[in-house]
C-alpha cells in the first residue's frame, strides 16, 4: 500500500499523506520515493493545468512525524548516513524548485523531516489547537538536521530564532509558530483543508495579502548582518550550549559550526556541509544511545500494566491533602491540564505559599509566551484552598502529601476514606513508606495506590504508581492514566520500602557520604559524578533534598534491608547539627543565592582521618556501581520485572545522564563481569559488605549474560 495518494482537483494538486498500518506519518524510504515520483511528475508538465500544490496528511493530529528514526539507528558508516541526508534533501529541492504555488497545511505535529518539508514549500499554514508542534528536534537525538533544516529555518524566521530552535531541539505551537513567522495563516483545525485551499486561491487570483515581513529589531540586524555580530551570538549560543550539556552532547555544538559556517552561503554548497556533520554525528555511541531512550520513552507513554478489559475511571475533579512543596507543586501541575483541585491543609500559611508557588509558576508560563493572561486566571482559578475536607465528597482522586510520617499519613487516609466516595482513588505521594500500611486504615483498601512525585513536580518527568497486596486493577489502571493525563511518564512497580528509584538512588547518595567521611573532598565527589554526565553532585543533591529529609529515607531502608544500607554516620551528625542544607542555607555546602561554597563545620563533625586514598575512577565506581547493584536486587526482587523499567526510571525520576541509555544499559557497556569483580574488591574494604554482588549480578556473570 502506498502512503502518499496524488488528486488533483481543478488547478490544485493534493498529495495526502496517509502511512498505512501506522498511527503517524514518517518520511522513511519509501515514502521518500513516492514523493519523489510524484514532484517528477508534476514538474514534468503530467499535469499542465496544474498551478499549486497542498501537502496535507490525513492522520488525526499528525502532519508529518519526522523522518524513520529505524533508519538512522542502523546507519554504520558515515558515508551511509551521508548519502541519505543527500538523497532526502535532493527529493525537497525539487520540491523547492517547482513552479506552482506551494503549499503545507499542517493539521498536528510536524516535527524533524516534517519541517524540513514544509520549509520547502512556499506556505505553510497550521491548525489552532494544541495538537500543533512543530520543531527540529533532532539534537535531542544525537544529530541534527539533515534534510535542509539548518539551511531554510534560518532563511525563513532569522539566523537568531533558528539559532534557539535548533540548538534546543524547541517544538512551538501553532500561535507561536506564527507569532516567528515559521507559519503564514493559522485556521481551524475542522476546516484547514478547505481554508487552504480559499489561501491558495487568493494567491493564485492575485488577491492575497503579501507575505508579512517579520519585524526585525537593530539587535538582531546588527547580530545576524554583521560578523561581529555574528561571531557575538554564536559565541554566546556556545557558551549556553556548554553550561547546559557539560560538553557531553556534541549535537548542538556541530549544530553551531554548521549554522555558523553556512549562514549567507548557497543553500546547496551549505546543504552539503550539513549532510557531512549529519554523517559524522549518525554513527557516535551518543545517537544511538538517544535512540535507545527515545524509543523507552514511546514505549513507557504506552505500556498498559493491566489487563485490557480494566477500564480507568474517569477523573474530573481532584483533591489533594497538605499544601508543602510537594502539594503546592501538584497542584499547579493539576491546574495547568484544567483539573479543578481542592487543596487542604491545617496552615493558612502554607496554603498562601501553594497559590503563591503556582503563580509563580503560571507567570513564567506567561513570560514565555506558553500561555496568555486569561488562560492564566482561568487555571489559577482552579485550584480552591481550604483548611477542612469540605468539597471533597466531590473528588474522584485524591492525593496525600503530607509529611513522611506513617502515623500522620495514616490519620489522613482514616479521614478522606470516610469522607470521600467509595469509589473515590486514594493516592499517597510518599517516597519510601509502605503503602499497605496506610490501606490497611482506609475503608475499601483496594482503591489505595502510591503516586510518587519527583521535585519539582513541574519539571520531572517520572511518577512511580505503586501497587500494595490490595490495589486493584481498576484503581491501579486510574492512576496510570491520571498521571498520563498530566504528561507524565509512568511506572509501576512493587509496594517495598523506597519503591524503586529512591532504593536505587539512596545508596548512591550515602555512599558520597562514606567517601566523605574517608577523607574525600565533598567538592570533588560532586566533580567526579557531574564528569560521569550527572545532573548533579551526590553532595549538593543530599542539600537540595534536605538532609533531614534524606536521613529519614536512608533510615527507613536502613531498617528495611539491614546493614547492606546502613546510613553514613556523617549524615545524621549533619542532621542532629541543624545543617539541613538548602533550605536552612547551610547544609554540606553554604548556600548563598545561586552560589555554594564548602562547610567547613562538616570537617568538625568527621573523625580524624588519615590521608585519603580514593582515586577518581574508585570513587565513581563506588557511587554507580552500587546502584547497579541495588537496581539488580530490585530485578531479583520482582520490584519490577524489565531492566527498561530501571532505565526509563533512572533517567526520568533522577537524570541519570541520558547518553549513557540508562544504568543498566551502562552497565552492559562496563560489562557485568567487570562490575562484578570490582565490587568483589571494594566488599574486602572495612565495613564493605554492602558491595557483596547480589546473586542475579553472579549470575550473569557465570552465564555470560547482559541485560539487554
Amino acid at each position: 500500500m502506498s502512503t502518499l495518494n496524488l488528486k488533483i482537483q481543478d488547478e490544485i494538486a493534493f498529495i495526502e499523506f496517509d502511512q498505512p498500518d501506522s498511527k503517524v506519518n514518517v518520511l522513511n524510504t519509501s515514502a521518500m520515493q513516492e514523493l519523489d515520483s510524484i514532484l517528477g511528475q508534476l514538474a514534468g508538465g503530467a499535469h499542465p493545468d496544474v498551478k499549486a500544490l497542498l501537502i496535507t496528511s490525513k492522520k488525526d493530529g499528525i502532519f508529518i512525524a519526522g523522518a524513520d528514526i529505524k533508519e538512522i539507528e542502523v546507519i554504520n558508516t558515515v558515508a551511509e548516513a551521508k548519502e541519505k541526508a543527500e538523497k532526502g534533501k535532493e527529493i525537497l529541492f525539487k520540491l523547492a524548485e517547482l513552479k506552482l504555488v506551494t503549499m503545507a497545511v499542517i493539521n498536528g505535529a510536524c516535527l524533524g523531516g516534517g519541517l524540513e518539508l514544509a520549509l520547502a514549500c512556499n506556505y505553510r499554514v497550521a491548525g489552532l489547537s494544541n495538537k500543533i508542534k512543530i520543531g527540529l528536534p533532532e539534537v535531542k537525538l544525537g544529530i541534527i538536521p539533515g534534510f535542509g533544516g539548518t539551511q531554510r529555518l534560518p532563511r525563513v524566521i532569522g539566523l537568531t530564532k533558528a539559532v534557539s530552535m535548533i540548538l534546543g531541539g524547541e517544538v512551538v505551537s501553532g500561535s507561536n509558530a506564527l507569532r516567528l513567522g515559521l507559519v503564514d495563516r493559522l485556521f481551524s483545525d475542522a476546516r484547514i483543508v478547505e481554508e487552504a485551499v480559499d489561501f491558495v486561491r487568493e494567491i493564485l487570483e492575485g488577491r492575497g495579502r503579501p507575505k508579512k515581513k517579520q519585524k526585525r529589531e537593530i539587535i538582531s540586524l546588527f547580530l545576524e548582518e554583521t560578523h561581529l555580530g555574528r561571531n557575538i551570538l554564536f559565541d554566546q549560543a556556545k557558551k549556553n550550549v556548554l553550561k547546559k550539556t557539560k560538553g557531553f552532547y556534541p549535537a548542538p555544538l556541530k549544530a553551531i559550526d554548521v549554522l555558523w559556517r553556512t549562514y549567507g552561503m548557497d543553500i546547496r554548497k551549505g546543504s552539503v556541509i550539513e549532510s557531512e556533520v549529519f554523517g559524522e554525528l549518525a554513527i557516535t555511541d551518543i545517537s544511538k544511545n538517544l535512540i535507545k531512550v527515545f524509543y523507552l520513552n514511546e514505549e513507557f507513554k504506552k505500556i498498559p500494566w493491566v489487563g485490557p478489559d480494566c477500564k480507568p475511571a474517569e477523573i474530573k475533579k481532584c483533591g489533594i491533602v497538605g499544601a508543602g512543596v510537594m502539594g503546592g507543586g501538584i497542584a499547579q501541575l493539576l491546574s495547568f491540564y484544567d483539573i479543578p483541585t481542592r487543596v487542604k491543609d491545617i496552615n493558612f500559611e502554607s496554603l498562601k505559599t501553594a497559590l503563591k508557588t503556582a503563580k509563580s509558576l503560571f507567570d513564567y508560563s506567561l513570560k514565555k509566551r506558553k500561555l496568555k493572561q486569561a488562560q492564566v486566571d482561568f487555571k489559577l482559578g482552579l485550584i480552591s484552598p481550604t483548611v477542612t475536607y469540605q468539597g471533597f465528597e466531590n473528588a474522584d482522586f485524591v492525593i496525600e502529601a503530607v509529611v513522611e510520617d506513617i502515623n500522620i499519613k495514616q490519620k489522613v487516609f482514616k479521614e478522606i476514606s470516610q469522607i470521600t466516595r467509595s469509589d473515590t482513588v486514594l493516592a499517597s505521594n510518599t517516597s519510601s513508606l509502605p503503602i499497605i500500611k496506610m490501606a490497611e486504615v482506609a475503608t475499601s483498601p483496594e482503591r489505595m495506590v502510591g503516586l510518587h512525585f519527583f521535585n519539582p513536580v513541574h519539571r520531572m518527568p517520572l511518577v512511580e504508581v505503586i501497587r500494595s497486596s490490595k490495589s486493584s486493577d481498576k484503581s491501579i489502571a486510574t492512576a496510570i492514566a491520571f498521571a498520563r493525563k498530566i504528561g507524565k511518564v509512568v511506572i509501576v512497580v512493587k509496594d517495598v520500602p523506597g519503591f524503586l528509584i529512591n532504593r536505587i538512588l539512596l545508596s548512591y547518595m550515602n555512599e558520597a557520604g562514606f567517601l566523605i567521611e574517608e577523607g574525600l573532598r565533598m567538592e570533588k565527589i560532586d566533580e567526579v559524578a557531574l564528569k560521569f554526565g550527572m545532573p548533579m553532585g551526590p553532595i549538593e543533591l543530599i542539600d537540595e533534598v534536605g538532609v533531614d529529609v534524606g536521613y529519614k529515607v536512608a533510615k527507613i531502608l536502613e531498617e528495611a534491608y539491614g546493614s547492606r544500607m546502613r546510613v553514613a554516620a556523617i549524615l545524621k551528625k549533619a542532621k542532629e547539627k541543624g545543617l539541613l542544607g538548602k533550605k536552612s542555607k547551610r547544609g554540606f555546602y553554604i548556600h548563598k543565592g545561586k552560589e555554594k561554597i564548602p562547610n567547613a563545620e562538616i570537617g568538625h563533625l568527621l573523625e580524624a582521618s588519615g590521608q585519603c586514598n580514593v582515586s577518581d575512577e574508585t570513587a565513581l565506581k563506588r557511587m554507580v556501581y552500587i546502584m547497579v547493584n541495588e537496581a539488580t536486587r530490585c530485578l531479583e526482587e520482582g520490584v519490577v520485572d524489565r531492566p527498561e523499567t530501571i532505565d526509563i526510571g533512572m533517567i526520568m525520576g533522577t537524570g541519570f545522564p541520558p547518553f549513557r541509555a540508562g544504568l543498566l544499559r551502562y552497565a552492559d557497556s562496563v560489562g557485568v563481569d567487570h562490575i562484578v569483580r570490582d565490587l568483589r574488591n571494594l566488599e574486602k574494604l572495612p565495613n564493605g559488605e554492602r558491595f557483596k554482588p547480589c546473586d542475579r549480578l553472579i549470575l550473569m556473570t557465570e552465564k555470560k549474560a547482559k541485560f539487554y
